[in-house]
C-alpha cells in the first residue's frame, strides 16, 4: 500500500458538513500536506484515513483495496499505518527503547527482530544514546523524535502526521521539518501531513491541498499554489498579499486606490478586477510606475519590511535588509510591480477572505 484514493468523501456532524465531496488521489511516495485554518476539516480527513472516524459517504482506498465505504470498514489497527499526533503521546513510565518497541511487542514480534528494528528506528532519528532514558529526561524535540521512531518501527507504507511540530519552539520546528522530509525521502513512504502553518507546508510538501470550510480550494505543488493561486482565499492564506481594486483596460489596469496609477496588463479580462500583489513583488525603482512616500521601515535582519503611502493607501513592501541603510522615512519613492495576480471582481472579496479561527 502506497497510494491513497479519496472518492467523494463527505463527513457531517449533525447538520454541519465539515468535509464536502473530497475527491483526490495521494500518490505512492508522495508528501501531501492538508493546509487550512482551524475548522476547515483537515484533521477530520486525517482521522477518516486513519479509521478513527467513519465517513458519512464516499470511499477510501489504499492502492486497489477498499478500506472504507458502503458496508466495508477496516479498523485502524489493520490499516498498516503509522500516526504521530500534536501531543507526543509517549509513555512516561517507559524508556525510549521500550516506547519505540511497543508496537512490535503488541504484534508479538520476536525479541531479536524487535531489537534490530528498534535500533534501526533509533538510528534514523539520532536517538541511539538516549535508549535507556525516560521521556522526562528528554527535550520536546527529542520526545517528538521518539514518537516518530515508534510510528516508523512498524515499517508503515503510510505515515499520518497531525500538527506534530506545533508544540516546539521556532528553531527546533525548522530543523524538524527537514528531518521529517529527509526521513520520508530515505524510506520512500507516503506521508499525509496536517498543519495550519503555510511555511511548513511550503518547505516539506510535494503537493499542498488548501482547504477552507470543508472544501478543497486548490491542490498543487508549493510553487503552483503560491504563484498561481486558484482564488483570493488561497492567495491570502499562502504568504503575504495586498489586494487592490482595479479597472482592466486594453494594455493596462487602472488602480483607483493607488492615486489612479496604472500597471501594464496583457490579459483578456475587462472591467472590474482584483489585483493581488505580494510585498516581495513590489520593488523600489527609479523608473517605477507607482509614486509614493516611505512612511515606515521595520528592520528584520534579512529583510526590510516597509510601508509606502500611495495616495490614501498604505502599501507593504518587503525588500533586501541592506535597503534599510539607504532609505529614510518621509522620502519620496517609486515602485515597480514585478508580478501580480488578477481576479475578476464579483463583489465577494471580503466574504472570500473570511478565515474561521
Amino acid at each position: 500500500m502506497g497510494s491513497v484514493t479519496l472518492k467523494h468523501l463527505v463527513k457531517s456532524f449533525g447538520e454541519s458538513t465539515v468535509v464536502n465531496d473530497l475527491d483526490e488521489v495521494i500518490r505512492d511516495g508522495e508528501f501531501v500536506t492538508l493546509l487550512g485554518p482551524s475548522g476547515c476539516g483537515k484533521t477530520t480527513i486525517l482521522r477518516m484515513i486513519a479509521g478513527f472516524e467513519k465517513p458519512t459517504s464516499g470511499e477510501i482506498w489504499f492502492d486497489d483495496v477498499l478500506i472504507c465505504g458502503g458496508k466495508t470498514f477496516v479498523p485502524p489497527e489493520k490499516r498498516g499505518i503509522g500516526m504521530v499526533f500534536q501531543s507526543y503521546a509517549v509513555w512516561p513510565h517507559m524508556t525510549v527503547y521500550d516506547n519505540v518497541a511497543y508496537p512490535l511487542t503488541i504484534k508479538k514480534v520476536s525479541k531479536e527482530e524487535t531489537k534490530s528494528r528498534v535500533r534501526q528506528a533509533l538510528s534514523l532519528m539520532h536517538l541511539e544514546k538516549y535508549a535507556e532514558r525516560l521521556p522526562s529526561q528528554l527535550s520536546g524535540g527529542q520526545q517528538q523524535r521518539v514518537a516518530l521512531a515508534r510510528a516508523l518501527v512498524a515499517e508503515p507504507q503510510l505515515l499520518l502526521l497531525d500538527e506534530p511540530l506545533s508544540n516546539l519552539d521556532a528553531k527546533l520546528r525548522e530543523s524538524m521539518r527537514f528531518e521529517i522530509k529527509r526521513l520520508q525521502k530515505a524510506l520512500g513512504i507516503t506521508v499525509i501531513y496536517v498543519t495550519h502553518d503555510q511555511t511548513e507546508a511550503m518547505a516539506m510538501s510535494d503537493r499542498i491541498f488548501v482547504l477552507n470550510r470543508g472544501g478543497l480550494q486548490q491542490a498543487g505543488t508549493p510553487e503552483e499554489v503560491y504563484n498561481k493561486p486558484a482564488n483570493p482565499f488561497v492567495a491570502d492564506f499562502l504568504g503575504k498579499v495586498e489586494f487592490f481594486k482595479g479597472e482592466a483596460e486594453p494594455g493596462r489596469i487602472v488602480l483607483p486606490e493607488l492615486s489612479g496609477e496604472s500597471i501594464a496588463y496583457a490579459g483578456d479580462l475587462r472591467g472590474k478586477v482584483y489585483v493581488a500583489v505580494r510585498p516581495e513583488n513590489l520593488l523600489f525603482s527609479a523608473d517605477g510606475e507607482l509614486y509614493g512616500t516611505l512612511e515606515a521601515q521595520y528592520y528584520m535582519g534579512d529583510v526590510d519590511d516597509c510601508r509606502v503611502r500611495i495616495g490614501e493607501t498604505l502599501v507593504r513592501v518587503i525588500t533586501d535588509g541592506y535597503a534599510y541603510k539607504s532609505m529614510t522615512a518621509g522620502q519620496e519613492v517609486r515602485l515597480s510591480v514585478r508580478d501580480y495576480i488578477i481576479y475578476e471582481d464579483d463583489g465577494s472579496l471580503e466574504e472570500t477572505l473570511e478565515i474561521r479561527t
